[in-house]
């Protein structure tokens, strides 16, 4: 039997961005095993018919000494069984399990989805994360990337090689479960931001923008955030920051959900202010094939979700003026209007973002490296 391994450095990322590319292995026969952080969602991807391991990664972290333990777990795990096939997502994977990988002769298929800070800053924690990428990318089988600028960037640097290098439409869109949902047109335009709650997600320049729009509109407008709040990241919302906002009664902090179509359903435009270097945000692909408009900045990975002025608004990055006119672009629509934008926001995703693009051209690398194996 083919075994293939899916790695991530949390189980709820393979839970709800991966599913069912894990629930398309299965069914093609494959033996699954995923190797994640425990977590809530770990039982859970074993319900999907795969194998769970157990790995510790800190995500965030800069400590050496924890990251060559995770190298060294993963070696572990790849001598202990045969193994054909690794998927890597998530940017610690894509180095350690990667290096693990090739030492025991596996084949790896890696996910650039984005590139967050390590392109952007010349700190030494980028800088030593870009000669990882490096070293780690030498003998890597096939990198897939989220966005074009993303792939060129990898080919300057000389971080892959272009003939192994491949363009996904983002994590894609599973068209079956987020459905066209226009929202009420009870007088009351909803804006929603779902993401990590993180300031380098532009959740501040949200939260100023919501304040100046209510302080002009009233009840007339509503601004929702969701996703996790107090993560292990320097860039984090604290729970103070979040409880300030909520009490001014700026904005509402709705938690998690595995249900996120429930929330978008009821959301009359999504949005997402990030200066982040994005792979192509998730919540945006999401929300655009449940029919809504999309304000997201004018970068990397973002503003491939939005043709502007048609399904949505870009807006500049790291500026409020320019995100309230964006919103306020919104609000003076009409409902009927809205739900015209957020219909093609439907279309561009059907044509362009289809989740079975991307479960697709998995299968086809993994037959190709299984040929050559």
């Amino acid at each position: 039997m083919i075994n293939i391994i899916i790695s991530s450095n949390t189980s709820w990322y393979l839970y709800n961005f991966r599913r069912n590319t894990i629930l398309a292995l299965v069914d093609k026969g494959y033996r699954v095993t995923a190797i994640s952080p425990w977590d809530e969602y770990s039982n859970k991807l074993e319900d999907l018919g795969a194998n769970y391991i157990d790995i510790k990664i800190d995500k965030g972290g800069t400590n050496p000494l924890k990251d060559l333990k995770t190298l060294y777990r993963f070696n572990q795990i790849y001598k202990a069984d045969s193994y054909d096939v690794v998927l890597n997502f998530t940017p610690k994977n894509n180095i350690y399990s990667t290096i693990a990988a090739k030492l025991n002769n596996i084949k790896v298929i890696n996910n650039i989805a984005g590139l967050g800070v390590l392109f952007i800053n010349e700190s030494i924690t980028s800088k030593l994360a870009r000669l990882l990428y490096k070293i780690s990318h030498k003998k890597v089988d096939k990198v897939f990337f989220q966005n074009e600028d993303d792939r060129l960037l990898f080919l300057e640097n000389k971080l892959a090689k272009e003939n192994i290098t491949d363009r996904l439409p983002g994590s894609g869109a599973d068209l079956s479960r987020f459905n066209f949902s226009p929202s009420p047109d009870d007088g009351v335009v909803r804006f929603l931001l779902i993401a990590r709650m993180l300031y380098d997600k532009g959740i501040g320049h949200y939260v100023e923008a919501a304040r100046e729009l209510k302080a002009k509109h009233g009840h007339n407008v509503e601004f929702n955030l969701l996703g996790f709040l107090d993560v292990d990241n320097p860039s984090a919302v604290s729970k103070k920051d979040m409880q300030d906002w909520v009490s001014e009664g700026i904005v509402n902090y709705l938690g998690v959900s595995d249900e996120v179509e429930k929330e978008i359903a009821k959301a009359d435009c999504m949005v997402l202010p990030s200066f982040y270097r994005e792979g192509v945000p998730k919540s945006l692909l999401e929300a655009g094939a449940m029919g809504k408009p999309i304000v997201t900045t004018d970068n990397v990975g973002c503003r491939e979700t939005v043709d502007d002025g048609v399904n949505g608004y870009l807006c500049e990055l790291r500026s409020t003026p320019s995100l309230v006119n964006a919103l306020e672009k919104i609000i003076n629509l009409s409902h009927q209007e809205r739900i015209d934008m957020g219909l093609k926001s439907r279309k561009k995703i059907e044509a362009e973002f289809d989740e079975k693009i991307v479960i697709n051209k998995y299968l086809d690398a993994i037959d190709e490296l299984l040929k050559e194996k």
